[in-house]
């Protein structure tokens, strides 16, 4: 079993990398950390950096999730080899690109590249943000796969992922951790990311950006509303390069696992999907860079 701690980052491949880190810092509200050897890092908590902006083709290049150690890392490796998966250890170069210490990529079986990371690097300084959004951490990511039912599987039968709720043929919610989820599957015919998600201090702060997203042309793909499932206040909106980010307040805790069912929501139940019954179609997916297209060990 593959221990995940966290979520550490996405990397993004970016046809117009300035317009990309622009809307990230004016509009999300990220810091920019730095812009170096076609690679833009963004924060928006402790870690070095959650998005990372590669100058290039258009698309998710890879999404990272931290590991407790080397011991762990080289188990991880051991076990994916062992499921019929090819794994690339990461090169020196990869891990400075990325910040971390060392790392092994693979892809789930859908094709969504993974990288699973040692040695993430914290900034010990606040964050200095753009403007103020109220984020508070980096919270989530959801890729898409055809089969969210196998999708599944492989989180759970290989990772300490847990399912916490089901949206019946749509969507399957997972937990590494007490948050309601960290990860979410969600039907996709390619392999994708179907959003990134920030945490936001109050639900003051998504109530704001909703007005003030809106005032900057934005295209708002969701919400306000909330979801039954995490108790979360949403608001998703579209960036450039086809990435869709969502800022969300008040998500569910589950401190007891075994107390915890996993629950089934009809998409076509009213509320099953936003509690304040507002339209809900389904958010746009930045599919991920195939191999081949560009060099996806970078």
């Amino acid at each position: 079993m593959i221990e995940l701690m966290d979520i550490a980052y996405v990397r993004s491949g970016a046809a117009d990398i300035t317009t990309a880190v622009e809307f990230a810092t004016n509009i999300v509200g990220l810091e920019l950390v730095k812009h170096e050897d076609g690679v833009a890092y963004l924060r928006g908590d402790q870690r070095h950096h959650c998005l990372a902006f590669v100058e290039g083709r258009s698309g998710v290049l890879s999404s990272g999730f931290t590991l407790a150690d080397l011991d762990a890392l080289e188990n991880a490796e051991t076990e994916l080899e062992q499921a019929g998966l090819m794994v690339k250890r990461g090169s020196k170069e990869g891990a400075l690109s990325r910040h971390v210490h060392d790392f092994i990529q693979f892809e789930d079986p859908f094709g969504n590249r993974i990288d699973l990371v040692v040695g993430q690097v914290t900034l010990p300084t606040p964050v200095k943000f753009n403007r103020p959004a109220g984020i508070t951490e980096f919270g989530h990511m959801c890729f898409d796969a055809p089969d969210i039912f196998e999708a599944s599987k492989f989180w759970t039968r290989h990772f300490n992922a847990k399912v916490s709720d089901w949206v019946s043929g749509g969507a399957c919610l997972m937990r590494i951790d007490p948050v309601h989820h960290k990860l979410a599957i969600f039907k996709g015919e390619r392999p994708g990311l179907c959003h990134i998600n920030f945490q936001v201090e109050s639900i003051d702060d998504v109530m704001r950006s909703w007005h003030f997203l809106e005032a900057n042309g934005v295209e708002i793909e969701q919400g306000p509303g909330r979801h039954p499932q995490s108790t979360a206040i949403f608001l998703y909106f579209k960036g450039p390069e086809g990435l869709t980010y969502e800022y969300s307040y008040g998500v569910r805790r589950i401190e007891d696992d075994a107390s915890w069912t996993p629950r089934w929501f009809d998409p076509n139940e009213p509320g099953s999907i936003d509690m304040w019954l507002g339209p809900h179609a389904r958010v746009s997916t930045q599919y991920q860079v195939a191999s081949g297209e560009e060099n996806p060990w970078d």
